[in-house]
């Protein structure tokens, strides 16, 4: 019997990514070929000792610059072969999107307009890449063949942002050229004459009782107008209204036409003035009519983002002190609430001390590069060093990620903000750190996003699968900024510190703050005298404040490497090897394995990772590898056991705990009482059914708001416990690990009811129990206290290898790194008597695991699963059942 199967192991050991191709055969007896492939896993940390923070050679850096240009060669040249003239290329069709001849997505086709989009988007981008052919190409283009006037519905905000800031872009790169005598000398300015069209189009959008945007305008007829198709709408987010201030300013002082900057100027006054004067935050949602906040829920995530962005760019763009001290006004807010280092969370504008959700989106990543403008650095790093342990447990930053830094949605339309971030750190810190962050995003998307034609977006982080779309802020943004970031200054055309980066990554010379600014009349209120001190108002010199820069910012990161729990810490035992139990509380191998820190990836799913300083060509490793874990606190596995009849105890279900609540690992006998269904099934607004709970143990779906909230509310209804289900459907324990519940960021000692959790494939279980079942009583304890002896763990196992090199690398093997693992049976050590146990009575006669590792077949239950005088539920929750044939139990679950 031969099997062969390749993987990475990833070990976060020093943040070190240790790429290894394992190389298995399995030969002998079907025990030992079980035993071997669930310990598929040896992790050989002695030989990643690769070090974060070394210096990248000038030539890796070259090499990573030009494979970014290939890149965008790649995403551009496939949108001008396949999609050009459409607004947006879709990859995956090979065919241009264009409004109307596909099924509608709804709000996200808004920013489509019948005008080359992502051509436009894309101008000033050809000239950062020094691209000057294609883009003297391009603007001739643009100059020939885009329309403004079209009769489509669009949204305000990313047609200034992608648009009008695309023009303005370009018209200061081609001016930039021509002044220079080397291109473009047949420019006259046409591109900015677009601009000032785009922007009368705009215009009427403001043409609300205000002061407030429209979010959406007709191109050909504006808001009002009965052809509009618009102007219903009744209120906007604080970004769209928030985000127009740089294009609309520099339109006005590039044109010298006035309106534009007094009317983007208007919009942040009313802003400003309806923050909550409290707590100094806006919500995100606002009535353009009457300025009454319809969502008061606040953040710097999506709806809001790009609102604080702004006032700090308009006082580096336009030298206004106002902007600086709204800005810092609501910075010191969002430090105070919403800063939960390194966690961003949202929370309410009236009663800021307590989060709204336990979930975060993506788009707060842009937030580190903005704290890196402030002068923050310390938040600035702890922040993107936690969106960076996101992306190694994910492959990308998913759309929303929960405080547990589980996926919440799973999409990722290949958004910027990261490596935006990213760029500014290492641009403030010169830590290479930073370079190699970079690296691993160049190396995702190549690895996981690139199709035939061009990048597609990502559908679900979990799956890899894709979607067909390509956003044209891949273009403007994400190529910009790695390629500056793989860049020296004097590699590129121009002074890139003479320009500000819109919220799109257009470039805006912040010379235009010598220009004469339009009358402002009396749109902007005096600013509120407050107590500022000199950090405030300057960029201050981080070598004074923070001396040896990479040492500080490798300080603050260390508190952070294991966030996400695929690294937690662990140290080499002298003889340099592994130890791995045959059984954990029921915990499989895999699991086992991830719990220490060490995933496993197929080989084909993620692209090697060159590792500076590491050994070439592929290795046989017979080698002695033993792992220990660190005492760092543990998840201890609770159980919720059915114990009314028909189940008797038969029925039990692996259950999480809480950082907060009763301790029932204290609790000798546990915790029993009667399940009762919440009503809201959330628990997030006014228990409604709160007599029917009171002495009864809730049954509460997870989502919506924190696991606190929940908990106190049920508590004061009278519960006597609560069980947590899971709302993502599919999730068991089985697969995912479990994890503890945390409270919400404030004091959690007034909870004193114990608190469990379920995941959802287990959780289904007990509320189908209560739909079949008038009252069903359960017990909620420790899961240790439920296993008998026969149970417990039986020992561990040593594989003892040596090392050997052996030749290059093979064709078809990944790139970078690499060791080749070759398992054989004369040289596995077992411990004999451990193995004698262990038996083969556990094995179908296919060789498939059928009872627990460290379970002898004489523990196991005595009953047949098909029996069909069994019920479902006596069967012991933690015996996995037999697999389908073609299952490999050695296999990481994705």
């Amino acid at each position: 019997m031969e099997s062969r199967v390749h993987y990475t192991i990833t070990c976060w050991r020093q943040l070190c990514l240790c790429s290894i191709c394992i190389y298995t055969t399995f030969q002998g007896s079907p025990g030992i070929s079980m035993m071997l492939r669930a310990l598929l896993l040896t992790s050989l940390l002695s030989w990643a000792n690769g070090q974060e923070g070394l210096t990248m050679l000038p030539e890796e850096k070259s090499k990573i610059r030009d494979q970014i240009v290939e890149m965008f060669d790649h995403a551009y040249g496939s949108y001008m072969k396949y999609a050009y003239p459409a607004d947006e290329l879709m990859p995956l069709s090979c065919r241009g999107r264009v409004r109307g001849l596909e099924p509608n997505r709804g709000d996200i086709d808004d920013s489509l307009g019948k005008f080359s989009l992502t051509l436009v988007d894309t101008l000033d981008t050809l000239v950062v890449l020094n691209k000057l052919d294609e883009f003297e190409d391009a603007v001739r283009r643009t100059l020939r063949d885009v329309r403004l006037d079209n009769d489509v519905v669009v949204s305000v905000f990313e047609t200034n942002i992608r648009v009008l800031g695309g023009l303005l872009g370009a018209h200061v790169m081609a001016d930039m050229l021509r002044q220079r005598g080397e291109r473009m000398q047949w420019y006259r300015d046409e591109l900015l004459h677009m601009a000032k069209e785009l922007g009368h189009r705009l215009l009427p959008a403001f043409n609300t009782s205000s002061g407030l945007p429209y979010p959406r305008v007709n191109l050909r007829y504006g808001v009002l107008n009965p052809l509009s198709r618009t102007g219903t709408e009744s209120d906007t987010c604080t970004a769209c209204a928030g985000t127009m201030i740089l294009e609309f300013a520099a339109l006005s002082r590039l044109s010298g036409e006035a309106v534009f900057e007094e009317h983007a100027r208007k919009a942040l006054d009313v802003l400003w003035e309806k923050r909550q004067r409290g707590s100094d935050l806006v919500g995100t949602v606002i009535n353009i009519h009457n300025g009454d906040w319809v969502r008061r829920d606040s953040g710097v995530g999506a709806g809001i983002d790009s609102y604080y962005e702004y006032l700090m760019k308009a006082y580096i763009l336009l030298g206004d002190n106002v902007y600086l001290e709204r800005f810092n006004t609501h910075y010191s807010a969002i430090m105070k609430y919403i800063s939960q280092p390194p966690l961003l969370l949202n929370v309410h504008m009236h009663n800021p001390t307590v989060s709204v959700r336990s979930w975060m989106d993506s788009l707060l990543a842009f937030f580190p590069g903005l704290q890196v403008l402030r002068g923050d650095l310390k938040p600035a790093i702890e922040t993107h060093e936690m969106l960076y342990q996101v992306t190694k447990q994910h492959k990308f930053l998913p759309e929303a990620f929960t405080t547990e830094f589980r996926v919440h949605w799973g999409q990722h339309p290949l958004r910027p903000e990261f490596a935006e971030s990213t760029y500014y750190l290492y641009k403030a810190t010169g830590d290479p750190y930073y370079l190699r962050v970079g690296q691993s995003i160049v190396e995702k998307l190549n690895a996981h996003a690139r199709v035939p034609c061009g990048f597609a977006a990502v559908q679900d982080v979990r799956t890899g699968t894709h979607e067909d779309r390509m956003d044209s802020f891949f273009l403007a943004e994400m190529f910009k900024y790695l390629y500056l970031l793989f860049s020296e200054k004097n590699q590129l055309h121009f002074d890139i510190d003479d320009y500000i980066f819109t919220t799109e990554a257009h470039l805006l010379p912040v010379s235009l703050s010598t220009s004469q600014p339009p009358c402002r009349g009396n749109n902007t209120e005096a600013p509120t005298a407050v107590e500022e001190d000199l950090f405030t108002y300057s960029c201050p010199s981080t070598q004074t404040l923070f001396p040896n820069n990479p040492s500080f910012a490798k300080t603050i990161r260390d508190s952070y490497k294991y966030l996400t729990g695929v690294g937690r810490a662990f140290h080499a035992s002298p003889d340099r090897g592994i130890e791995l139990p045959l059984h954990d509380h029921g915990m499989e191998p895999v699991e086992f394995l991830r719990s220490m820190g060490i995933s496993l990836t197929p080989l084909n799913e993620a692209g090697a990772t060159e590792t500076h300083g590491a050994h070439e060509g592929v290795y046989r490793v017979k080698l002695v590898a033993e792992v220990t874990q660190t005492p760092e606190e543990e998840v201890v596995p609770l159980i919720v056991q059915l114990i009314s009849p028909p189940y008797l105890g038969r029925m039990v279900l692996t259950a999480g705990p809480a950082k907060f609540g009763m301790d029932l690992i204290k609790q000798e006998h546990g915790v029993k009482g009667s399940i009762v269904k919440t009503s809201p099934y959330t628990a997030c607004g006014p228990i409604e059914n709160a007599q029917e709970l009171s002495g009864h143990i809730a049954l509460a779906l997870r989502g919506d708001c924190m696991f606190a909230a929940k908990a106190r509310r049920l508590q004061e209804a009278g519960a006597i416990g609560v069980i947590f289900i899971d709302h993502r459907e599919g999730s068991n324990s089985a697969e995912t690990p479990l994890f503890q519940m945390v409270g919400d960021g404030g004091p959690t000692a007034d909870i004193t009811i114990p608190l469990v959790f379920l995941f959802s494939q287990e959780g289904a279980l007990l509320t189908s129990a209560l739909e079949d079942h008038s009252n069903v009583d359960v017990l909620m304890l420790p899961k240790e206290r439920q296993l008998d002896k026969a149970d417990k763990p039986l020992g561990k196992m040593n594989i003892k290898f040596r090392l050997a090199e052996e030749g290059e690398l093979e064709e078809g093997d990944a790139r970078g790194p690499t060791l080749k693992f070759v398992l054989e049976k004369g040289e596995v050590v077992l411990e004999e008597e451990e193995y004698r146990q262990q038996g083969d009575s556990c094995l179908t006669p296919g060789g498939d695991v059928l009872c627990s590792y460290g379970q002898t077949a004489a523990s196991s239950p005595s009953h047949s699963p098909n029996d069909p005088n069994t019920d479902p539920g006596s069967q012991d929750s933690r015996v996995p059942q037999p697999p389908p044939t073609d299952h490999k139990p050695w296999a990481p679950q994705h």
